[in-house]
């Protein structure tokens, strides 16, 4: 598979990874998960992205340690921080309460270092210089490899990496945020502040919650057991006119030219430079088996271009 550098850093990752929020929670049976996992690694896939708060706070990252295993080293191994954890008044971005969800995230994981460190969202009651200094220590220590942010707007973005700059602290490397045919909103602002500083973009819901599979149909019930069926918020985000008649020309385009929809969808993604690797979830080892398949195969400029024109 074909791999791309995490910013300015050494570390390469594969152009598909694999998002395990559902570890743990919606995926409650380790076997399944071990499937997943193990036929990822099989396949080439690299980067494991997952976050402290995933599979009921803890989950995902304690079904993770538990599978890979001595295949650690294989894999560059992702996870979050920032969310509120079963402990009260866990959450932000504090120096004192990354020093502590670190230590708890490499238990968890059952590792010594964690490749790429990311806050989750953030910490509006944390100035970012002490967050900065918090992590750079990580690195300094060996704990972290890389750092990245996440959900931040373009002023946020810019604000870190210059406190960064100034003070000769490690950067943020990766920006994870929402990135699809459908969602395009970081283009005008966030796109351009993480080019401009030489960052990367880790894009998540690639397929809009399910979206953009082309698995549902205009007037028919949405399919059992799919993100969008038992997900209202993410049903109410994406389900209305202006998604359906993308997705009806998307569709004719996939027609035309003999690609699936997720080839289309994750082609898209990897035809822009500043994306590493497209963050996309998998309950089954077919569905891993799908979306490497759709990440292997570059899409023509011509088709990128009339895909830009369609949803832009």
């Amino acid at each position: 598979m074909q791999t791309r550098k995490l910013g300015k850093t050494g570390i390469e990752v594969s152009a598909v990874g694999v998002g395990c929020n559902n570890f743990g929670g919606r995926m409650p049976d380790i076997a399944a998960v071990r499937a997943v996992v193990h036929k990822a690694l099989d396949l080439g896939v690299t980067l494991f992205d997952t976050a402290d708060a995933y599979g009921n706070k803890g989950g995902s990252e304690t079904m993770l340690g538990e599978i890979l295993g001595p295949r650690r080293k294989d894999v560059v191994l992702a996870t979050k921080f920032g969310m509120a954890m079963k402990e009260p008044g866990s959450g932000g971005a504090s120096a004192r309460y990354i020093a502590q969800a670190v230590e708890a995230s490499l238990k968890r994981l059952k590792t010594d270092w964690i490749d790429l460190y990311q806050m989750h969202y953030p910490d509006p009651r944390t100035p970012i210089d002490e967050t900065i200094v918090a992590l750079d220590q990580l690195v300094w220590q060996g704990k972290v490899r890389a750092i990245g942010c996440s959900n931040c707007s373009a002023k946020e973005v810019e604000v870190a990496q210059v406190a960064a700059a100034q003070a000769k602290r490690t950067a943020f490397a990766t920006s994870q945020d929402e990135y699809s045919l459908l969602v395009r909103d970081i283009e005008p602002d966030r796109l351009r502040i993480m080019q401009r500083h030489g960052m990367t973009l880790l894009p998540y819901a690639p397929l809009a919650s399910g979206f953009l599979t082309g698995k549902y149909r205009r007037n028919v019930p949405l399919p059992k057991g799919a993100r969008l069926s038992y997900s209202r918020h993410h049903a109410d985000d994406v389900v209305n006119e202006r998604n359906w008649q993308m997705v009806e020309r998307l569709n004719g385009v996939a027609q035309r030219t003999g690609r699936s929809m997720l080839e289309l969808a994750f082609g898209w993604l990897l035809a822009k430079p500043v994306v590493a690797s497209v963050i996309a979830g998998a309950s089954t080892p077919g569905q891993i088996e799908s979306n490497v398949a759709a990440g292997r195969n570059a899409l023509p400029p011509v088709i990128v271009a009339e895909l830009d024109r369609i949803t832009g």
